[in-house]
């Protein structure tokens, strides 16, 4: 009987791909909440600084994301779009600073996506 328990246990251990896709989804994820807090606040704060609540959502992940848990990494690969489209749309009607910082948001959410699907598509077909 112990043996099974171990075999069943080991298969559900996450293996190198997931690890590796989550280790990636954890920097970016990071990666963003520290850009959208430092964009807001510090480097090009747009008015008064409330807009650096847009990063709560985002901070809701973490521990889901690093527990590797499935609906985390899917509700956030939908999430992401409205970062990307906010980059987008700042990294085009902005000059200096803010059009740098809005398209390096964009990329960190295009890595994130890619993390997060990638996760999702490896468990799934494991499963």
């Amino acid at each position: 009987m112990m043996p099974a328990m171990n075999t069943a246990a080991a298969s559900a251990a996450p293996d190198a791909v997931l690890v590796r896709a989550r280790a990636v989804a954890l920097a970016s994820l990071v990666g963003l909440i520290v850009l959208g807090l430092a964009w807001e606040l510090w480097l090009a704060p747009t008015g008064g600084r409330t807009w650096a609540i847009k990063v709560l959502p985002l901070a809701f992940a973490i521990a889901g994301i690093a527990r590797f848990r499935m609906f985390t990494h899917r509700w956030l690969s939908l999430l992401v779009w409205l970062y990307v489209t906010e980059g987008l749309v700042r990294g085009v009607t902005e000059r200096g600073l803010s059009m740098t910082l809005a398209w390096l948001q964009v990329l960190l959410c295009l890595i994130l996506f890619a993390a997060c699907s990638t996760h999702v598509r490896w468990r799934l077909r494991k499963s």
